[in-house]
């Protein structure tokens, strides 16, 4: 790619805490960057097995968000596409720490998921004007491999009650083309910055529902606030102002529209993170039960609006 000279010596540090990806630090003199590189077979229990051309789509994200919020993604240094690999900026954690772990230790920031779900939308509404969009990120059976068969379909074969509503929504997320989606906004791959939030992590990007995008990021806020019980008011408020800030945006169809389907995705996705292949890893068995109980009703008869999820789980796990 060009970064390096042939002879510049260079360091290698590995980072820890993804299951999709290679990410390496590479320090030379004061320089710093990050390097990452897709894998085959995420490193999860279950065999999940992805075609590694989805970081072309990451590639494609981070430069197209780029151009709208740049602010909101690391800056593409280079590019091997024969290799896979791209390099990127080194956000030190220093200044940037991770939304994840934030949260775990009970530093929760309402404000912060207000600021987060404005840039989504502000995504969403603008490449929701930009149709020609759809044909680069043309990445449906990435999305099938990464997120519908694992995450929603997978639940279905674990609840066969339920596998009818579960691939009714799968076909609806499938075939809704409206925007670009990052596929994977989840607080460990947010960065808290020094102007606001920066998202990591696109391999899951995909021209279709920008649904899911809301969905799936307000179902970790509800998860969280199953196992955090001293900050869990603020997180269901994070939740509302995350939910406010990004329906604020939606012009490209009826809000009411948009919200009834993440209504519906939230209640998969809640059900998906104890029985689906990823499954949320601070959950134990009797919050997972917990979860379930909470998510299968949901599922058979869904909510229409995200604030009926949200307030059917605060009953259930305030119980």
């Amino acid at each position: 790619m060009g970064l390096l000279a042939a002879d510049e010596p260079f360091v290698v540090e590995p980072l820890t805490g993804g299951v999709s990806s290679n990410v390496l630090v590479i320090s030379t003199g004061e320089r710093r960057l990050c390097l990452k590189q897709a894998l085959p077979r995420l490193k999860v229990a279950k065999e999940w097995l992805v075609p590694i051309s989805r970081i072309y789509a990451e590639i494609d994200w981070l430069t197209t968000v780029a151009t709208i919020e740049p602010t909101l993604v690391p800056a593409v240094l280079g590019v091997d596409r024969a290799a896979g690999c791209f390099a990127m900026e080194f956000l030190a954690p220093a200044e940037h720490p991770n939304w994840k772990a934030r949260l775990m230790a009970g530093s929760v920031d309402p404000a912060f998921a207000g600021l987060l779900g404005d840039r989504l939308g502000r995504i969403h509404a603008a490449t929701a004007r930009r149709p020609e969009l759809a044909a680069t990120f043309a990445t449906d059976a990435d999305f099938h491999a990464l997120r519908l068969d694992p995450y929603l379909l997978e639940t279905a074969r674990n609840h066969p009650d339920l596998a009818a509503r579960l691939e009714a929504v799968v076909e609806t997320t499938r075939t809704t083309k409206l925007a670009l989606v990052h596929g994977d906004v989840s607080p460990k791959n947010i960065l808290i910055g020094p102007r606001g939030p920066v998202l990591l992590d696109a391999e899951c990007a995909w021209w279709g529902d920008p649904a899911f995008d809301l969905a799936f990021c307000l179902n970790h806020l509800l998860l969280k606030a199953a196992v955090l019980p001293a900050v869990r008011p603020a997180l269901f408020e994070s939740f509302r102002r995350l939910t406010a800030a990004h329906l604020a945006h939606v012009d490209w169809e009826p809000v009411d529209a948009l919200e009834a389907r993440a209504a519906a995705l939230l209640a998969c996705l809640l059900l998906a993170r104890v029985d689906g292949k990823s499954p949320a890893e601070y959950l134990d068995a009797g919050r997972r039960d917990l979860v379930r109980a909470a998510a299968r009703p949901l599922i058979a008869q869904p909510p229409v609006s995200l604030a009926a999820v949200a307030t059917h789980l605060e009953r259930i796990v305030a119980s």
